[in-house]
């Protein structure tokens, strides 16, 4: 058994969280590889797939949202391991059933249901490896956590590569009921025993919303990771929409082969910067460093007007690098900003509120696109997104090294 406050970062609670990321990553991100195919599949004509499409992604994340906070919860008050367990085998089972559906009502339920379990997975899973790692350590830890989960859809495009959509959702249901057993390997955090012990009261949400200072931190938390899921959701998943109706790339553009471009950049760039992270000692310069990586690349794509789909491709891939080194660096700081009697409800809810504004994302990227078209439009919500992040950042505490043994 691996001891708590451990240096290794490549301990089995590291390992066994990385892996189940990796499953939450591939089921999350499979609807935006077979969308098209699937789509097409049910019967969705061709000039409306990518409304539908959206509209689908948007139940998707609307169903993290509410997810995020039921899991959160339940991971402060019965404990990390038991809310992991639900988690995983809930999506496991949705994901298992969207290979059955056959409308878009269908569709719609399905994908609310996955994403509602998919988000306890990933804030539940840096919870326990920030309290079981060394303070020194544990940025590490979520990084690697980060980059080998997110290289679950790189796995997602071979699958559905080589297999209809059908096969590549049974699939993600399949590896999640195994990782299943594989969590028997894994201890509870001696942190969050502690507060069992102790007259405080534990997974309360809205006191995130009672004190001026903790809902400034929480607001912060969140605003700084809206970038990830806006060059995600309208920079990566629609790319085959954007390359031939916003920037006549000079041939076809697949999204499928976008999106795992764009996340295999997202896994070296968790590493790289958890990296940068450690070396600077801080999270604060590294979450900035990515954040103008994002503006700068994000600026590059929107002048790509008229270039090869290779090129394309160059830069949605060059996107995932500061994309996964943002997430990656945003969900340990956000780890480490509350104690440990609201941590899970925090390290979940925060990231799912940033995947749930995709529904705003996308509604503005629909009302813009309307009046204006589809290239201005991205430029606006991309300036909006990385904007309201940089300033969020700029007023974001430090926490490199912080002692997170503690009660709010």
């Amino acid at each position: 058994m691996q001891r708590e406050g451990s240096g290794n970062p490549f301990n089995i609670i590291v390992i066994v969280a990385a892996l189940g990321y990796f499953v939450d990553i591939y089921d999350l991100i499979l609807f935006g590889i077979v969308r098209t195919a699937s789509l097409r599949d049910i019967g969705i004509p061709e000039d409306q797939i990518l409304s539908v499409g959206n509209y689908l992604l948007s139940v998707q994340m609307a169903g993290m949202l509410l997810g995020g906070i039921v899991w959160g919860v339940l991971g402060d008050k019965k404990g990390r391991l038991s809310t992991l367990f639900l988690t995983i085998f809930l999506y496991s089972i949705a994901n298992i059933a969207n290979g059955f559906v056959t409308t878009v009502e269908q569709y719609a339920w399905m994908r609310f249901i996955a994403g509602f379990g998919l988000a306890g997975e990933l804030g539940v899973g840096i919870t326990l490896v920030s309290e079981v790692m060394s303070k020194e350590k544990r940025g590490m830890g979520a990084s690697i956590v980060s980059g080998i989960g997110i290289s679950g859809a790189v796995l997602g495009f071979l699958v559905a590569e080589q297999f209809d959509w059908k096969t590549a959702y049974f699939t993600g249901g399949g590896l999640g009921l195994l990782l299943l057993f594989m969590r028997v390997a894994v201890f509870e955090s001696g942190m969050f025993k502690k507060t069992k012990d102790a007259s405080v009261r534990t997974g309360n949400f809205f006191s995130l919303f009672t004190n001026l200072r903790r809902f400034r931190k929480y607001l912060f938390a969140i605003l700084i990771g809206v970038p990830v899921w806006f060059t995600v959701s309208v920079l990566a998943i629609p790319a085959t929409e954007f390359a031939r109706d916003a920037l006549g790339i000079q041939g076809p553009v697949k999204s499928s082969t976008s999106v795992m471009l764009h996340y295999i950049g997202a896994s070296f760039g968790s590493i790289l910067f958890g990296y940068i992270s450690q070396k600077l000692r801080s999270r604060k310069k590294a979450i900035m460093a990515a954040l103008w990586s994002i503006a700068a690349l994000t600026a590059v794509y929107f002048m790509l007007h008229g270039s090869t789909p290779f090129m394309f491709y160059v830069v949605i891939f060059s996107l995932g690098i500061p994309m996964g080194g943002l997430w990656a660096v945003f969900m340990a700081g956000a780890s480490e900003q509350f104690g440990t009697n609201i941590r899970a409800t925090v390290t979940t809810t925060a990231p799912n509120f940033v995947r749930g504004s995709t529904i705003g994302i996308l509604a503005m990227l629909e009302a813009f696109k309307e009046s204006i078209g589809l290239l201005q439009a991205g430029i606006i919500v991309g300036v909006v997104c990385i904007g309201i992040a940089l300033i969020s950042a700029w007023f974001m505490e430090e926490t490199f090294g912080k002692d997170l043994d503690y009660m709010e």
